[in-house]
C-alpha cells in the first residue's frame, strides 16, 4: 500500500523533471521521512541489454538511497524515443499491471512516493494508454515543471489543461532554471500570468544549481536551493501527517 506520494510530470522532455523530483527527496529525506522514488519507464537507457541502466533513475536513487532497484525503473529502454515506438522497435512489451504491482510494493516501504513521468501528460505508453492515464491508476496528484522563459505560458496552460480534463489533481507548478540575474521580461511575467489564468498554485522556481552533475550523481546545493525556493509544505499536504514533516 502506498501511504502519500507525488507524480513529477513536465511540459516537455529535458525541463527539469528529474532535477525537481531530487531536489524534492534530499529534502524529506532531510525532515527523517522515509521516501521512495521511481521512474516507471525510461528511454535512452544504456549498458548491455538485460541489465539496462537508467541515469535519470541512478540519479534518483542517490537523492533517495533506494534500496530496491529493479522496483525502481521496471520498464527501461535503450532508444531515446517515446515509450510505444522504443517497445516497438526493441520488440518488448511494456506491461502497465507490472509497473503497478512495482509502484505499489515499493511503496509498501516507504512513508513518501515520488514518480517521475517520462516526457509530459500526452506521452504515449502504448496504444490508447498514455503518462496521464499512468498518474490516474497510480492515483497520485501531480506537479507540473516547466520553464519559465518564452513560450512557457502556452506549453504549461495546454499542460493543466489535459490534466484537467482527464480528472488529475494538480498540486502545483514550479518553474526551472529561472535567471537569479538580468531576468528577461518573459521569466518576470510568465509565472504570474500562467497563475492567474489557470488558478493552479506557483510552488517555487528553481535556478541552475552550481556543480549539480546528474551523470556522476553530484547535487551540488540542491539541497539547499530547493529547501529555500520551493514551498514542500504545499507538495506534502494536509493528507501527510504532520508528525512526519517537521522541519
Amino acid at each position: 500500500m502506498v501511504k502519500a506520494g507525488i507524480f513529477i510530470t513536465g511540459t516537455d522532455t529535458e525541463v527539469g523533471k528529474t532535477i525537481v523530483s531530487a531536489g524534492l527527496a534530499l529534502c524529506l529525506r532531510d525532515r527523517g521521512i522515509k521516501v521512495g522514488i521511481m521512474k516507471p519507464i525510461a528511454t535512452g537507457c544504456y549498458g548491455q541489454e538485460d541489465r539496462l541502466v537508467s541515469q535519470d533513475a541512478a540519479f534518483l536513487m542517490e537523492a533517495a538511497e533506494g534500496q530496491f532497484p529493479p522496483l525502481h525503473s521496471p520498464s527501461r529502454f535503450r532508444n531515446p524515443l517515446s515509450p510505444n515506438v522504443a517497445a516497438m522497435l526493441e520488440k518488448k512489451e511494456i506491461n502497465v499491471d507490472h509497473i503497478l504491482k512495482s509502484y505499489r510494493e515499493l511503496g509498501s516501504h516507504y512513508d513518501y512516493m515520488i514518480v517521475e513521468g517520462i516526457g509530459g501528460l500526452m506521452v504515449p505508453i502504448k496504444k490508447d494508454y498514455y503518462v496521464a492515464n499512468l498518474i490516474r491508476d497510480m492515483k497520485l496528484p501531480l506537479i507540473v515543471v516547466s520553464s519559465a522563459g518564452l513560450g512557457a505560458i502556452n506549453h504549461t496552460l495546454l499542460t493543466l489543461d489535459a490534466a484537467t480534463v482527464r480528472g488529475l489533481e494538480i498540486k502545483g507548478i514550479i518553474f526551472n532554471r529561472v535567471s537569479v540575474a538580468n531576468y528577461s521580461l518573459a521569466e518576470l511575467t510568465n509565472p504570474k500570468v500562467v497563475h492567474d489564468l489557470s488558478g493552479v498554485p506557483i510552488l517555487g522556481s528553481l535556478p541552475e544549481i552550481d556543480d549539480l552533475q546528474t551523470e556522476s550523481c553530484k547535487f551540488g546545493k540542491l539541497k539547499e536551493v530547493f529547501r529555500e525556493r520551493i514551498q514542500v509544505d504545499k507538495i506534502l499536504g494536509e493528507a501527510f501527517p504532520r508528525s512526519l514533516h517537521k522541519a
